[in-house]
């Protein structure tokens, strides 16, 4: 039996590492029933009866919805709509709604940290102090990996929506100068430096802008030879715009300063990946986990519970077919 208001949350365990609280999204339903995951073959289970389904990253394809009639509201906990046959969902009159711009602050800062990482080479010092060469040091302080100061470098934006503007107030908090970028497939505009142009005058690089045909390997072999030796480059975007294979080259070639990235082209790698590899130097990789302090995730919360409510008041927000 159907009703309204009736919600399943496919995946949440996804989202909740037993630090959120879910009161807003139980107070915008009358029957709400969370999963911890779902595999796809209990999917249309899971959804039987229910006019409205969560979901962070479980699927939703035109089958799941040929089987679920009652569905009338999809709310996906995250930005990112892949994981929804959002054509499928429109012809059969059901609403998607996605959350915006939760991780703003988690993300901005992770970059931040990244970049700092590598100007002060946190971990090279770390691995240094467990190997004991500060404990044999002559001196009091141990200083074999050079430090850099961002303040006066100039950083380079790729991406200066909400999240790029973000990092771009933090470096300026740092004394830096940030020049933004053009990202290819947009149109030219005057406040945007070309890609070629850009490279050659940044110390650092980071990236904040979607994967598609246009930025796929958009910072691949040629670009990174065009970036000054010494320069730093950040991506929290999305694997797969920079070369992995390229960058992990470039590294080993010592032709970079240092690189970070919190994103590969397959996550989780359980194929391995070029930049897994135990022998690139001045690399630091982190596990796609920028976007998640419990802030973040609870604004997410807090998103889905809007979203619901806009929709039944005939408002629906964030809306994206």
């Amino acid at each position: 039996m159907s009703n309204l208001r009736r919600a399943v949350f496919l995946d949440y365990s996804t989202l909740d590492l037993g630090d959120l609280d879910f009161a807003p999204l139980h107070a915008a339903f009358d029957d709400l029933q969370l999963h911890a995951s779902t595999l796809p073959e209990q999917t249309i289970a899971h959804l039987q009866g229910a006019s409205v389904a969560i979901t962070n990253k479980a699927v939703i394809d035109a089958t799941v919805l040929q089987a679920c009639p009652d569905l009338k509201l999809i709310l996906i906990a995250a930005t990112g709509t892949n994981n929804v046959d959002l054509a499928a969902a429109r012809a059969q009159g059901v609403s998607v709604s996605n959350c915006q711009g939760y991780g703003t602050p988690s993300v901005a800062q992770h970059t931040l940290m990244l970049l700092l990482a590598l100007a002060t080479r946190v971990s090279d010092y770390q691995q240094a102090i467990a190997a004991g060469a500060w404990q044999r040091s002559r001196q009091f302080c141990l200083l074999d990996f050079p430090i850099v100061e961002l303040e006066g470098k100039t950083l380079g934006l790729l991406g200066q929506g909400e999240l790029g503007s973000a990092v771009a107030r933090l470096a300026e908090a740092f004394g830096m100068r940030v020049l933004p970028g053009q990202i290819p497939g947009r149109p030219a505009r005057p406040d945007r430096m070309p890609l070629d142009e850009l490279l050659g005058q940044v110390d650092a690089l980071t990236l904040h802008c979607p994967l598609n045909e246009h930025t796929r390997h958009m910072i691949g072999a040629r670009e990174l030879n065009l970036m000054k030796p010494g320069a730093f480059i950040v991506n929290t975007a999305r694997g797969g715009i920079i070369d992995e294979q390229a960058l992990a080259d470039a590294l080993r070639r010592g032709q970079l300063g240092g690189a970070a990235t919190d994103v590969l082209s397959v996550e989780p790698p359980v194929n391995g990946n070029p930049l897994l590899a135990d022998d690139i130097p001045r690399l630091i990789v982190t596990p796609h986990s920028a976007w998640g302090s419990r802030e973040a995730r609870q604004r997410i919360v807090g998103q889905l519970a809007d979203n619901a409510a806009g929709f039944f008041a005939g408002t629906p927000l964030r809306q994206v077919n």
